[in-house]
């Protein structure tokens, strides 16, 4: 009998553990600027409630974590919505706008990745962290209570590899918490008589683990970013604009690399992103006719390579660029822009469908490439806006009384295109779990809709609540709401961009300079791989320019840490087996950390505290020291424990 996969209860589940994450991680996003991937808790979540049912399968929890993966993922819509407040446009969240804005942008996320599925998926080598990591939980929850023909002793001895990542990632997280033990550490360093660089150091094993999972190559890459962005170019710059007058040295080098630096970045991820498209162009066209011949043979295809049908592609993606030219049509009609209503209805329809395609491809590829939750989906928001506020004003001249309306125009559009990237961030890494433990293409496209749909429903509610609750820093009477108003720090910078962009006063050389480093990047890595040299992934680099250091450090480790771990396994009779040992320590540590952010986020809700666990103060001096020791210690002890596993089975 054919087990069961895309059931009711399923769906009811993942809707459900939806409100929970999406709530979580739209007030995280607002108040530190980061999220968190909810695949992975969501299929430990499911594992643990489908357990007592006795027919439940590994198909049905995977449609479980699709769900909730794909409305926690749309939270990261915040980027870019409450930017409308911020320039003053909205003073509140209009649900329905909001609604068909993630929902319409969230379903072409989720059309447009399908015909990408099979070259960036099925024929890739791309390492998907988070996606192999949730297919590892899922595989060996079920191989516990023999539901797969797995051998039992493995998966027993895979359990408690995940259980020992699990805890030990979970509890360095918590004690981090507590701050007793520092989670990381920043400082900067002065160099000369105005130059200045900084270092951030995170003792992450979540991001550890994921470092393990993507490799060498990648690692090295974003070392590479890291070397251009805190070497070179903050030294160079801060030696060009000393501090003003007050400004402290601290704050003069992140001044420098966030409103400089990180659009070098940025220029890098554009140019590397179009060329990793057009390498992908070949490929991509090659699955969509794969898609049209398996749905022309829908009755003898594999259900396992079996994608939504052709037509319902079309009639969806139809139907969400329907509700774009609505949407944008109704915003101008409604402003002084209303005799330009068509004309930028005209321009929005196709950036959606254009822009929101290629965005689809390069967020899948860098989800693919580090992982969802490690992705800087910010830097394509910052692409995007910049490309649509660039597009607004060749149709429509700014001028005095158009500025402000043509700003919120452009964010509005944005938004939809932002929704879109959000989902493709996280939908192939969802397909590649469904790829690892048998599942159907199909069942999960459709689950992702729903996924979509529950948390378009879930974040107007939410962001009003905050929005009433908290406000948001700089918006209009913001501090008349409450004394420390949300951060909301990409919704900011994206605000700020669109107004330099149509004010005419955005400064374009640091994107420039990264389109330049982008190109030389391509030459180097195609070099590297002509001379059979590890390769330098140019998108990689372009992450590690753009990301921080604290977002970043533990990740090359881990991709060190792989090579020698393999290196030391390679000449075991069984290092195969190593390997899948190695990858499900790195799976635990990405779930214990990132169960843990769900619970210290609701903490952080209920209590209305930003640090709720916290025992001592953020000046307890031995907490670096003893954070240090404490992250090497626990490292040693789970390599060293592997390394006598591997061997045991010799």
């Amino acid at each position: 009998m054919k087990p069961k996969e895309l059931t009711i209860r399923g769906l009811i589940l993942g809707a459900l553990i939806t409100t929970i994450f999406t709530t979580a991680n739209v007030y995280l996003g607002l108040k530190v600027g980061l999220t968190f991937a909810s695949s992975i808790p969501a299929a430990v979540i499911s594992m643990a409630l489908l357990s007592a049912v006795k027919d439940s399968t590994i198909l049905e929890n995977n449609i479980v974590q699709t769900v909730a993966s794909a409305a926690g993922t749309l939270s990261a819509i915040i980027f870019v919505l409450p930017a409308l407040v911020i320039v003053g446009w909205w003073t509140r969240f209009p649900f329905w706008e909001s609604f068909f804005i993630c929902l319409s942008g969230g379903v072409l996320g989720v059309v447009f990745t399908i015909p990408l599925r099979r070259a960036l998926v099925t024929n890739s080598d791309l390492p998907y962290p988070e996606g192999v990591a949730a297919a590892e939980v899922l595989k060996v929850g079920s191989g516990t209570r023999g539901d797969t023909k797995d051998d039992t002793g493995e998966a027993r001895e895979g359990l408690t590899a995940v259980m020992l990542g699990s805890v030990a990632s979970a509890g360095l997280a918590i004690v981090s918490g507590t701050r007793i033990i520092a989670g990381e550490f920043a400082g900067v360093i002065r160099l000369g008589a105005t130059a200045s660089t900084g270092y951030d150091i995170a003792w992450s094993l979540a991001l550890l683990g994921a470092g393990q999972l993507v490799g060498l190559s990648v690692g090295m890459a974003m070392l590479v970013g890291q070397i251009i962005s805190w070497v070179i170019a903050v030294p160079i710059l801060t030696s060009m604009q000393p501090a003003t007058v007050g400004q402290t040295l601290a704050a003069h080098t992140t001044a420098i690399w966030s409103t400089q630096v990180r659009f070098i970045g940025a220029g890098t991820i554009g140019v590397a992103a179009i060329y990793t498209l057009l390498m992908l162009a070949k490929p991509v066209v090659g699955g969509l006719v794969s898609t049209l011949a398996a749905a022309r043979a829908a009755n003898t295809a594999d259900d396992r390579d079996r994608d939504l049908a052709p037509k319902w592609i079309f009639i969806l993606t139809a139907a969400c660029l329907a509700i774009t030219a609505w949407l944008s049509f109704a915003f101008a009609k409604s402003t002084v822009l209303a005799p330009s209503a068509l004309t930028l209805t005209l321009v929005a329809v196709p950036f959606v469908l254009i822009v929101g395609f290629i965005i689809a491809g390069v967020c899948g590829y860098m989800a693919g490439l580090i992982g969802a939750s490690n992705s800087p989906i910010s830097g394509i928001g910052i692409l995007s806006i910049v490309i649509c506020a660039s597009l607004v004003t060749l149709v429509v001249s700014p001028t005095a009384d158009t500025r402000h309306a043509l700003v919120a125009f452009a964010l509005f559009v944005t938004a939809i295109v932002f929704a879109c990237a959000t989902i493709s961030n996280d939908n192939l890494q969802d397909l590649k779990t469904g790829q690892l433990v048998g599942a159907s293409p199909m069942r999960q496209q459709i689950a992702l809709v729903v996924g979509v749909a529950a948390g378009a429903s879930v974040i107007p509610f939410v962001l009003n609540l905050l929005a009433k609750a908290y406000g948001f820093a700089g918006a209009p009477n913001a501090h008349v709401i409450a004394a420390n108003p949300l951060p909301a720090p990409q919704a900011t910078l994206i605000a700020a961009l669109a107004q330099g962009v149509i004010g005419g006063s955005l400064e374009w050389t640091m994107l420039g300079i990264g389109a330049l480093v982008g190109v030389g990047l391509i030459l180097l890595d195609t070099t590297l791989g002509a001379m059979k040299k590890l390769r330098i992934p140019p998108l990689a680099v372009g992450i590690g320019i753009y990301l921080p250091m604290s977002a970043t450090f533990a990740v090359i480790v881990g991709a060190v840490l792989s090579r020698w771990y393999e290196g030391r396994t390679r000449s075991l009779s069984n290092p195969e087996r190593a390997q899948r040992l190695a990858t499900l320590v790195a799976s635990g540590l990405i779930v214990g950390e990132s169960v843990w952010g769900v619970v210290n986020a609701g903490l952080i809700v209920g209590l209305t505290k930003e640090a709720p666990i916290a025992l001592v103060s953020e000046s307890f001096a031995p907490a670096r020291l003893l954070g240090l020791v404490v992250f090497v210690a626990t490292v040693a002890w789970l390599y060293r424990w592997m390394l006598q596993k591997s061997e045991a089975v010799q």
